[in-house]
């Protein structure tokens, strides 16, 4: 793979590796390259006898915009979801603690990427949202790891209106670890880093699993349930005439002022 074709980076450095998610010209949606890359990388951080920690972020003012809709009009979305699914499930798997370090926006499968890592740091100012119905589709696959984050009346308000919400609000709905201002990302950030350094490699891994035995459990349970469902949703006329919307920058046909 040529450097140009590379939209996630992995370096590692004082046992962390960093994975930094690197195509901002489509908001680091989750295209095939982009899942295929942050995939490998992952399993390769956590192959390294070097590595101890994770950490997952972004170039850009997106950490994740979500579906490649572009992928999905001409593809479909079936394989796409099933990706998606992969990706998640190797993280919560990944014996490894993941970190997500956010300075930015985090919409729809974005949110579900930080939902699956151990801790999420983000900055106040970061915006998220569930944006699935308003494109004719629901959070399917990242209700796995994000729906017990989230009480049941904050699930259904962010859900069903697709409402933006800022960093603040993520921590105190308990979505993401904690929200600082962006100055303090990074000492925060190294601050998390020292914790986890101070903990044997074995209680991590251990602690980890034992935190993610349920999660893990009903990503396998239902899995195939919920790519069938997303599947079929973004096939549907009223998720394709959202995405041509999408395309042309104009409102779905349903949308009121």
């Amino acid at each position: 793979m040529s450097a140009a074709d590379e939209v996630v980076h992995l370096t590692v450095d004082d046992r962390v590796a960093r994975i930094t998610l690197d195509s901002p010209g489509n908001r680091n949606a989750l295209s095939r390259p982009l899942v295929d890359q942050l995939e490998t990388h992952l399993r390769r951080a956590d192959e390294d006898v070097d590595v101890g920690i994770v950490v997952l972020t972004h170039t850009g003012g997106t950490f994740c915009a979500g579906a490649d809709l572009t992928e999905a009009v001409a593809h479909g979305m079936e394989d796409g979801t099933r990706r998606l699914l992969r990706l998640l499930r190797t993280i919560v798997a990944l014996p490894t603690p993941v970190v997500a370090a956010v300075c930015g926006h985090v919409r729809a499968g974005g949110v579900g990427l930080v939902g699956a890592c151990d801790l999420a740091l983000v900055t106040a100012e970061s915006t998220f949202a569930f944006t699935e119905a308003r494109l004719g589709l629901a959070p399917a696959i990242i209700s796995l790891t994000t729906r017990t984050r989230l009480s049941d009346r904050d699930a259904a308000a962010k859900w069903l209106t697709g409402t933006t919400f800022d960093g603040v609000e993520a921590a105190q709905a308990g979505l993401v670890t904690a929200a600082v201002p962006a100055a303090d990302l990074d000492d925060e950030l190294t601050g998390r880093l020292g914790e986890l350094r101070g903990a044997s490699p074995q209680g991590l891994r251990e602690t980890k699993r034992l935190l993610n035995r349920e999660l893990l459990a009903r990503i396998d349970a239902d899995g195939d349930e919920l790519v069938a469902l997303s599947a079929r949703l973004f096939a549907s006329a009223e998720a394709r005439e959202a995405m041509t919307a999408f395309k042309e920058r104009r409102p779905p046909r349903w949308a009121t002022t």
